[in-house]
């Protein structure tokens, strides 16, 4: 019963009302090829990843030598013993040259972080709703770089793309990236649900019968609820609306940095890090938004300040047009 979705604020603003609905900025910790979950130990990974949270983020976490609150010196989430990390893959704008630059993030909607991601934890809209906080050492995935189909898309996990036009949001048809997403200045965002995370970091979780967060039952070979964690990523595509820069033939010009332009093969990572048991204490004390009493919060400043160097160096195509994607020839 967990969810990682990317959810922008403006499709959640009836949600964040609701008094079971944690919401908290996290700024960039480092965009960089690593993924200690999907290869382990590997420098550098396959593609480019953007993290957030605690900087002990490295290329080997196994979970019996890893306790990211004692590793970690900083985080960059605004709750200060959240030193989880969270990362998924990063965009690119491919021109008609051919080269690609790396499509930046928006500040979290009224959070104040810098770039980053919005996360959510829910424990359900119900009073009476209790969920068990996940265990240290716990990780998962959602979603697979490989999948290109939308029929290879599980249903369940509803991955989509839609796009900001101020603050009016429109889903857009499945999870195909489309030209219209750098049309009008807009600026798109990437929906994934997931409720799974053992070698595959997925079936130890498993879906609700039903919607989490009005309590549907979990299945009886998943019997302890935890929390629904949501990710929000808004990519700004302002700087790439010159259609006279897109590719000659039409074809949609944004990529995942694993080389997926349909869109279908979005994925994202999850490695639990909360210190002690504060996320306990914030299920159970009924958090919401991102000021909560049993929870230490430090400012946006802090959390833009904690920082992490790439532990593999090679440009990421943000000051320079990239002939490649970081690890992807094409």
């Amino acid at each position: 019963m967990l969810v990682k979705a990317l959810v922008t604020a403006a499709a959640t603003a009836s949600l964040v009302t609701a008094q079971e609905l944690m919401r908290f900025g996290c700024a960039q910790l480092t965009v960089d090829r690593v993924d200690p979950l999907v290869e382990p130990g590997n420098m550098p990974s396959a593609h480019m990843h953007q993290i957030i949270g605690g900087n002990s983020f490295n290329a080997s976490m196994e979970p019996s030598n890893v306790d990211p609150p004692t590793d970690s010196t900083c985080t960059s989430c605004t709750y200060s013993e959240d030193f989880s990390n969270y990362w998924t893959a990063s965009v690119y704008f491919k021109a008609r040259n051919g080269t690609f630059k790396r499509v930046p993030q928006y500040t979290n909607l009224g959070l104040g972080t810098k770039a980053g991601m919005t996360i959510y934890y829910i424990r359900g809209y119900q009073q009476s709703a209790k969920v068990t906080a996940f265990p240290k050492g716990f990780r998962m995935l959602v979603g697979d770089s490989t999948n290109r189909a939308a029929n290879k898309v599980p249903k369940a996990e509803s991955l989509r793309w839609g796009a900001l036009h101020g603050l009016r949001h429109s889903w857009l048809p499945e999870a195909a990236l489309r030209r219209r997403l750098a049309g009008d200045g807009d600026l798109p965002l990437v929906l994934g649900r997931q409720e799974h995370g053992l070698p595959d970091h997925k079936s130890h979780i498993a879906y609700p019968n039903g919607a989490f967060e009005m309590g549907s039952a979990c299945p009886s070979t998943h019997p302890v609820k935890i929390p629904q964690v949501m990710y929000e990523i808004i990519f700004d595509t302002r700087q790439f609306n010159n259609k006279a820069e897109w590719p000659a033939d039409g074809s949609q010009p944004f990529y995942w940095s694993f080389g997926d332009n349909t869109g279908y093969g979005i994925h994202g990572d999850y490695l639990f890090g909360w210190k002690d048991n504060a996320l306990q204490k914030a299920m159970d004390g009924h958090c919401a938004n991102d000021r909560c009493a049993p929870l230490k919060r430090q400012t946006e400043a802090q959390a833009n300040a904690c920082l992490k160097s790439q532990s593999f160096k090679e440009s990421i195509g943000d000051d320079q047009w990239l002939k490649e994607l970081p690890g992807m020839a094409m």
